[in-house]
Parts: C-alpha cells; sequence; structure tokens
C-alpha cells in the first residue's frame, strides 16, 4: 500500500501529490543524493517518490526551475501529473517515452497517459504534451516550459501502439487501433498463408485481425472465446499468476474451428506464456492447421523504461531462431513483422527514428545497466542507514 500512488511529498517550501509512468534507471543514485542532501524521508520501494523528493526539495523554487533541474539528473522514463494546493503540473522526459496528453473540461483542465480517459470523463482531447516540455495550470491560466533539452533523442515507446494503449486512443498523432490494423495488413502482404479463417488472440489481437482479413481476403471469425473476468496475463507479477490466468482466459469454439486453416493473430509474443496454450487450444477444438502471425518483432532485450520486461531469459525468443519459437510454440509457421515493417505500419519512418525498440534490437536511447532490475529499490542496500 506504501507504494500506490500518490505518492506525497512535503518540504519547508512545498507539499506535492504524484503520479509517475515510467521507470527511472538512476534511482538509487539519486535516492542516495536526497538522503545525503535533504531532509526527505523514504517510506516507499519506488523510484515514484525519488521523482516526487527531488521536486519537492529542490534548490529550485520556480516549476521552470524544478524541471529543469529533474531533468538534468534524472535518466529513464517518467511521465507525471502533480498536484499541490493551488497548481496540477504535467510532465514528460525528454525522450517522450511514455504518453501524456492534456483536455479541457469545461473551465478546468484534465491531464491523463491516454486521449481514451479524456473521452471517459467527458473531457475535450486537445494535444499531446510533447517530449521534455512541463505544462504549469493554475488561477493564472495555463501555460507551458519547452524541453530545455531540444536535441535529446526522441524515443517514443513502440510498445504503446502495438499493446499497451487502448485502441481508441491517439499516440503521435495517430488512432491506436488504426496502427494496429495496418500491422495486420502488412502481415498479410508480407507473410501470406492458405487458409480458410482470420481469428485473433482477444483482445489484443483483434485489430491486426481486422487487418489481416481486410487485406488477405481470408474471412474474420471469432474461434476463441475470451473469459472477461481474467486480465491481462502479460502484466501479472509472477510466471505462476500468469500461468493460472491463461488457464481460465479463453475457450475455443469447435463449431467455427472444426477442419479449418487458421491463421492466428496476436500482437506480441513475450514469454510465451499464452501462445502455446492458445495453439492447442485451437487444435482441442478441431483446427487442422494454426498458422501464428505476429505484429511484433521479436523480443529479446530487457526493457528498463516502464514495462515489465526486465529479464532477457523470461523470452522465448531470446537465443531461439523464428524456426525453433515455431517449434516451442506449437504453430505449423510462424512470421513476425520485421523492426522496418513495423515503423512502417504506425506511420513512423522505417528505420525507427522517433521509437524505443530496443526490446527488438537491443539499441537503447539511453545507456542502461543490464543488469538493472524491478526490484533494486527494495534491496537492502539501497535502504537509509
Amino acid at each position: 500500500p506504501l507504494n500506490a500512488q500518490p505518492i506525497r511529498s512535503a518540504s519547508p517550501s512545498i507539499e506535492i501529490a504524484l503520479g509517475h509512468n515510467g521507470n527511472v534507471i538512476n534511482a538509487v543514485a539519486q535516492r542516495d543524493k536526497l538522503l545525503e542532501e535533504t531532509g526527505a524521508a523514504f517510506t516507499t520501494t519506488t523510484d515514484s517518490e525519488v521523482i516526487a523528493h527531488m521536486l519537492a526539495w529542490s534548490p529550485e523554487q520556480t516549476w521552470e526551475g524544478r524541471a529543469a533541474h529533474l531533468h538534468r539528473r534524472l535518466e529513464g522514463a517518467y511521465s507525471l501529473v502533480i498536484a499541490t494546493k493551488d497548481t496540477l503540473v504535467a510532465m514528460r522526459d525528454p525522450h517522450g517515452v511514455r504518453p501524456l496528453c492534456l483536455g479541457r473540461y469545461g473551465a478546468g483542465w484534465v491531464v491523463a497517459s491516454e486521449s481514451a480517459a479524456l473521452d471517459h470523463v467527458g473531457a475535450q482531447f486537445l494535444r499531446e504534451i510533447d517530449a521534455g516540455e512541463t505544462v504549469v495550470i493554475d488561477r493564472s491560466g495555463l501555460r507551458s516550459i519547452p524541453c530545455e533539452q531540444p536535441d535529446a533523442r526522441r524515443a517514443h515507446c513502440v510498445f504503446e501502439p502495438i499493446y499497451f494503449a487502448r485502441p481508441d486512443s491517439v499516440l503521435e498523432g495517430r488512432l491506436a487501433h488504426a496502427s494496429r490494423e495496418r500491422m495486420g495488413q502488412m502481415l498479410a502482404r508480407r507473410y501470406p498463408v492458405d487458409a480458410d479463417i482470420v481469428i485473433p488472440v482477444p483482445d489484443s489481437g483483434t485489430p491486426a485481425a481486422v487487418g489481416y482479413a481486410k487485406e488477405s481476403g481470408v474471412p474474420l471469425e471469432f474461434g476463441l472465446i475470451k473469459n472477461r473476468y481474467v486480465g491481462r496475463t502479460f502484466i501479472e507479477p509472477t510466471q505462476h499468476f500468469r500461468e493460472l490466468g491463461v488457464r481460465n482466459k479463453f475457450n475455443p469454439l469447435p463449431e467455427i474451428l472444426a477442419g479449418k486453416r487458421v491463421v492466428l493473430v496476436d500482437d506480441s509474443i513475450v514469454r510465451g506464456t499464452t501462445t502455446p496454450r492458445v495453439v492447442g487450444l485451437l487444435r482441442s477444438g478441431g483446427a487442422r492447421e494454426v498458422h501464428l502471425r505476429v505484429c511484433a518483432p521479436p523480443i529479446r532485450h530487457p526493457c528498463h523504461f516502464g514495462v515489465d520486461m526486465a529479464l532477457e531469459s523470461e523470452f522465448i525468443a531470446s537465443g531461439r531462431t523464428v524456426d525453433e519459437v515455431r517449434d516451442a510454440v506449437g504453430a505449423d509457421s510462424l512470421a513476425y513483422l520485421t523492426v522496418e515493417q513495423l515503423h512502417e505500419s504506425i506511420g513512423g519512418d522505417p528505420s525507427g527514428a522517433g521509437y524505443c525498440n530496443a526490446c527488438f534490437t537491443g539499441r537503447y536511447p539511453i545507456p542502461v545497466q543490464l543488469q538493472l532490475d524491478k526490484f533494486v529499490l527494495e534491496r537492502p542496500a539501497a535502504q537509509a542507514d
């Protein structure tokens, strides 16, 4: 419970509450500095508290100064919303790894990670907050503080349009659903297969399956029924709970599958927890062939910027060829989009400029220590003396 957001911090000059999406890779070093230099007291094991204390105990007394001080010292991904007694502040790291957007609600303002959240409260989506930008809202209105590091490499997380964002959210000016549908179309053009039906892994694979069916002319069917009471297994904290989730998540429809050659479309294969079981379910439902088509390229490298993919040994593609992954999941064939095809699908530069795709390529926008993991702040060495 202590790690639950919002995180509070109070100094002699200001009291704040903070919400954070991302991951700070030098949080331990900054925590040690705060313990040495300020009166900040740590009660959690989260990098969000490090950020909150850095803002509250900043030597700068303006939001322009606090933002610049934070950007100079922090390394990693952080999209922030900060509340004081009379001010609302939104802040995005200079690389823009995690999304953040701004909306209007009557005479008021709303900040959220995704535009879909604004729709739900009846707010009007205005724009995405730029990489490195700080937006300050108080009684005098709204003012924007531009990034003080304009040459910082933009590195928006490519996993947002692939998986994380809701289909009805806008990312980098593009609707996530449309980007995913184009991924499916690209899969159909580049990796066609003789088949009778196209089936998505619901729900994350559905937009891409729609695109595959449109492009290929193969009928779209829903041969897997999802248990709506089971959440996303990818974000479960341990492998044990992921496997329990998959076991209860899907049920095949033999009336649709029997004797059919199936194209199974999914957004990604990370650990390989879900995919072999889904392929097995389709076969148990009578599918004659199962051909797997995947939007995300093979994931072989850890993420250090806010996605729970910290251990290379967990990835099913780590140390395996595509054919070896195909055999491991039990499919008749397997094809992934390449990195270039993926970026082309989402409307970006095929080179990947402007995005972080390190989980596919191993090329990180920020230097990282590859041994970092998500529990680094929970070790005794990271605690105060």
